[in-house]
């Protein structure tokens, strides 16, 4: 390196200090503007691509110009997902110790795939697995990892399934891949999220094959259809439960499911997305009875454990088979044999340190704090549901959950009247169809949203709708 690079190094080291010290206000500043501010974006795409685009620039600027421009684009190209008025999608807020870690996390910089890049991070990850099985109840012995999502947690999951189903039949698929391979069955719920069926495609064994079962009117699996349609299945076989529907919350009869599915030597994967954390509450825990016997289960952190993008988590009930599924060894990747190596639970090598901010967050709220959320959430759309009815809109499911889905008349009478709710800005809801009728749902899932919060978006959405619905 020649004299004036390593004078360009040191210098850029010495203004990190000052990078971070403007970079934290302008997040300090988006922050306080989440309370007043539109929850919509307020600006289209379009004005976003003009102010931020254009041919790549011959010449850098400076960091800190950087931090300003986008931290402008920032403040009105975002919307407040972080936000207490955030209905839209069951999309948690970001807990304050949870955005400091991951602000660590990125000053870090840490591979976490294996002990020896960072023995901090995968201690951590250990603690915060740990923690997590305590809350939902789950067998201490599970092994688990941290995606980016609950997608591929889904996905991580199905591939130990389909590791175990085949090798019980004989087949390794690691190493022989599907090609002639036994056919596996894979039973889902009517209702199965869209997340399973992309896991299926990924992994070889078919959107379309899977054989559906047949759901109750507020989307629950039936369990005496399960268990007539594992009676007539053979072969190596999945079945797929719901701990919380993304329309309705309602949870599959988890317990019964088990039963059945063990009595057939099927494997069983719960798909546990946000309704997992269920398991948090006293009042609500009952939902998830039975998950511990589940062979594995996918969950999201950044749903209500409130922990930034992105954090997925899976844990399975068979190591052997897990850890099959998901490592490969190298020759320059050399185990250290008493530590646990991230990378053989998980699909990516490459790896951000996920694990810190649900530590983060866990600690911050102890048990008691966290199960605290998951009531005032669920009390909240109990609310939403109550106040709306009493308005004289239709509310179509049970809330069990924290999920409400609302009808204000007529498809075209509903489209329009969230379409206002968005464009009004107190809050923001999105749309759905739930058997045939068009809603809007709304998700409560944010550790910030306050009853006031809930108060002011319900006059929002009925002095909306009242315009709209003629």
């Amino acid at each position: 390196m020649n004299s004036s690079a390593k004078l360009e190094v040191s210098r850029m080291s010495a203004d990190m200090s000052s990078l971070l010290a403007s970079v934290q206000q302008h997040a300090s500043k988006w922050f306080a503007a989440l309370e007043k501010r539109p929850v919509r974006a307020m600006l289209s795409g379009d004005e976003l691509r003009k102010t931020l685009g254009g041919p790549l620039p011959q010449k850098g600027i400076a960091a800190e110009k950087i931090a300003e421009i986008l931290a402008d684009a920032g403040m009105r190209g975002t919307l407040a997902l972080a936000g207490p008025r955030y209905f839209g999608f069951v999309i948690g807020g970001t807990l304050p110790a949870a955005v400091a870690a991951d602000w660590l996390v990125s000053a870090w910089d840490q591979n976490s795939g294996l002990y020896v890049m960072s023995p901090l991070v995968c201690a951590i990850e250990q603690i915060a697995g740990s923690w997590l099985k305590e809350i939902v109840g789950l067998p201490s012995k599970m092994s688990f990892g941290f995606t980016t999502g609950c997608q591929m947690a889904n996905f991580t999951a199905l591939a130990a399934a389909r590791h175990r189903v085949l090798r019980d039949a004989g087949w390794d698929v690691e190493a022989n891949g599907l090609f002639g391979a036994p056919p596996i069955e894979v039973l889902v719920s009517d209702e199965a999220h869209y997340t399973i069926l992309m896991a299926l495609r990924l992994l070889g064994l078919g959107a379309s094959r899977v054989r559906r079962i047949p759901t109750d009117n507020q989307g629950r699996m039936r369990a005496d259809g399960l268990a007539t349609a594992l009676g007539e299945s053979k072969g190596p076989c999945i079945v797929c439960a719901q701990a919380g529907n993304v329309n309705t919350g309602a949870f599959d009869p988890i317990e019964k499911i088990a039963e059945v599915a063990k009595e057939r030597g099927a494997w069983l994967h719960v798909d546990g997305a946000f309704g997992l954390w269920a398991a948090a509450s006293c009042e609500k825990a009952g939902l998830v009875r039975g998950v511990e016997k589940a062979d594995s289960i996918a969950t999201d952190a950044h749903k209500w454990i409130n922990v930034p993008y992105d954090c997925g988590v899976v844990f399975c009930a068979d190591e052997a088979a897990h850890r099959s599924a998901m490592s490969l060894a190298a020759v320059y990747i050399v185990a250290t044999g008493s530590e646990r190596d991230p990378h053989e639970f998980v699909p990516e090598e490459s790896r951000r340190a996920r694990a810190v901010p649900v530590y983060a967050a866990l600690r911050s709220l102890g048990r008691n704090g966290f199960a605290e959320i998951v009531e005032r959430n669920c009390r909240q759309a109990r609310r939403f549901a109550e106040a709306l009815q009493d308005a004289g809109y239709e509310v179509l499911n049970d809330v069990v959950l924290n999920q409400v889905l609302v009808s204000f008349g007529t498809p075209e009478q509903t489209q329009r009247t969230i379409a206002a709710i968005q464009e009004d800005g107190t809050c923001w809801c999105g749309g759905t169809v739930w058997q045939g009728r068009t809603a809007m749902r709304i998700s409560v899932s944010n550790w910030s949203t306050t009853d006031a919060d809930v108060e002011k978006s319900i006059e929002a959405m009925v002095r909306v709708a009242r315009k709209h619905v003629t």
